[in-house]
């Protein structure tokens, strides 16, 4: 087995989700997910001024239970919400109302009962005006606190009647007992007789005992029941509820925003999933198998911004002068989503070669990109694709697009070397991995790649350290090898090393 001069090293289990990648891709859309959160803000007030909510008034009512407990949960008073919503109540509100076209499943729909603690509900109730609402408001209050009082005693005489039942069951058997004791005439000299009295005696004094404890449980029954009527009553008077149209608005619109952003970062997240499209500049190198040489940011903003991407845009094409001047091959720039960067970046290395001689642009973009120029004298020509093979300048440089449907055959006609250029997130990572494929089965070495947008807070490195034909950095040697003009090393150079001349190398 033979070697190419790389070591293969263990490579590390690939994540299932990159979280990088996705914070990444997700804050790149951020077009997306803030046009849905503005579209949540826009509907949440639209709403409130178009659909005002309808007039509300508000009540609360004190509740007061015989089984109140310290440690109550809330038990009780949410019992008190669902009886609240019953046609019974519902019922005795619209007759106290006088409302007999509305029935009492409707009607339940119109109000609401909150418990904001254990003896105070909170009950709500809309209306077709502010009068009608303050009206249903009492009517449903006034129905609960009747029920419940009468629950109340209902439950007290209930109570009461059955201590009572049982105080007379214990005075008739009182009775038997008082007339057994009357009856009977004790002997003297008869043991057993006097022993019968004696049971007779405490029996009755029981009987009187219990008969006297059911008297008073009756008696406190009785005696409770008028402090849980009188603590049951409406502590704040039904109001109506004032409706604010700008702070309705200002809450619907927040929570519409709110919302909004949640759904559009969630789109964004499942999008960046599903389109897998890599937007660091580690994964577009590793995807297309060369390494990412120069960046240019997306043109626009404001004038510092501005003065920055012309610094870069002269720095990419300085690098791409020496690449295309150190090429005894044709080099083509091949895009990916960035047509028309492509075209300037193509026409500014044109402009920077003309120096060297006559330089021609050959197009061949899908768009017009490049058939809107107009050569100036002594400047670039551009020439269409299908005249390639007549070119006559010294040099040329190719312009192409390896987008889906691109002819890959006719690839080689612009240049037998090419830089491609893409745009960060555009690609997929199959189309990536369609690009670097097609271009090795045309024998189109990638001298690198400049990455178009990138992230400005990408850290990654998108050097290949494998691979040494395919960095620009290493282009010279691997063409001085492949000439037999270079002298072979008995190990293997550092990558920075490459491409320096033997008598550097040795001298360090």
């Amino acid at each position: 087995m033979t070697t190419t001069g790389t070591t293969s090293e263990p490579t590390s289990a690939t994540p299932l989700l990159d979280l990088h990648g996705l914070v990444v891709s997700v804050r790149r859309r951020r077009r997306l997910w803030a046009s849905v959160a503005l579209l949540g803000l826009l509907v949440g007030m639209a709403v409130a001024v178009l659909l005002p909510p309808a007039p509300t008034a508000v009540t609360k009512v004190l509740v007061a239970h015989q089984e109140d407990q310290p440690n109550d949960p809330g038990t009780l008073i949410r019992t008190d919400v669902a009886l609240l919503h019953t046609t019974r109540i519902a019922d005795a509100a619209l007759r106290s109302l006088g409302e007999t076209g509305v029935s009492a499943e409707d009607f339940m729909a119109e109000y609401e009962g909150l418990g904001l603690t254990n003896n105070l509900l909170q009950i709500t109730v809309t209306g077709d005006s502010d009068a009608q609402a303050v009206a249903r408001a009492r009517a449903v209050a006034d129905a609960f606190v009747a029920d419940h009082v009468r629950r109340i005693r209902q439950a007290a005489s209930a109570e009461a009647k059955t201590l009572l039942e049982q105080r007379d069951r214990m005075r008739d058997e009182l009775a038997q007992v008082n007339e057994a004791i009357g009856d009977g005439a004790t002997p003297l000299n008869d043991p057993k007789a006097s022993a019968d009295m004696e049971s007779l005696f405490a029996r009755r004094a029981e009987l009187t005992s219990r008969i006297t404890d059911f008297d008073q449980r009756a008696a406190d029954a009785r005696v409770g029941t008028p402090q849980l009527i009188a603590g049951t009553q409406i502590v704040d008077e039904p109001r109506a509820l004032t409706n604010s149209v700008p702070r309705n608005a200002a809450t619907n619109g927040a929570i519409g925003c709110v919302l909004g952003l949640v759904v559009g970062l969630a789109l964004a997240a499942v999008g960046t999933v599903v389109a897998d499209r890599p937007v660091l500049r580690r994964d577009i190198a590793a995807h297309l198998g060369a390494s990412v040489l120069a960046e240019l940011p997306r043109g626009g903003g404001g004038l510092w911004r501005r003065r920055r991407t012309r610094a870069a845009r002269k720095r990419l094409t300085t690098t791409l002068a020496r690449a295309v001047r150190g090429s005894v091959e044709p080099v083509s720039l091949l895009e990916l989503g960035c047509a028309r960067a492509t075209s300037g970046i193509a026409l500014d290395l044109a402009g920077a070669l003309t120096a060297d001689g006559p330089v021609a642009v050959v197009d061949g973009l899908p768009g017009p990109h490049l058939a809107r120029y107009r050569p100036k004298p002594g400047g670039p020509t551009v020439v269409g694709g299908d005249r390639a093979a007549t070119v006559a300048e010294d040099i040329r440089i190719g312009v192409g697009s390896v987008a889906p449907g691109t002819a890959w055959t006719d690839l080689r006609y612009l240049g037998t070397q090419s830089v491609l250029v893409v745009r960060a997130g555009h690609g997929s990572a199959a189309w990536l991995h369609t690009v670097a494929r097609q271009l090795a089965d045309q024998r189109i070495p990638v001298l690198g790649v400049v990455l178009i947008d990138p992230d400005p807070r990408d850290r990654t490195d998108g050097t290949l350290w494998d691979g040494l034909h395919t960095a620009l950095r290493g282009h010279t040697e691997w063409l001085a090898r492949q000439n037999g003009t270079g002298r072979r090393r008995t190990e293997r150079q550092p990558m920075w090393a490459a491409g320096v001349p033997d008598s550097d190398q040795e001298a360090r």
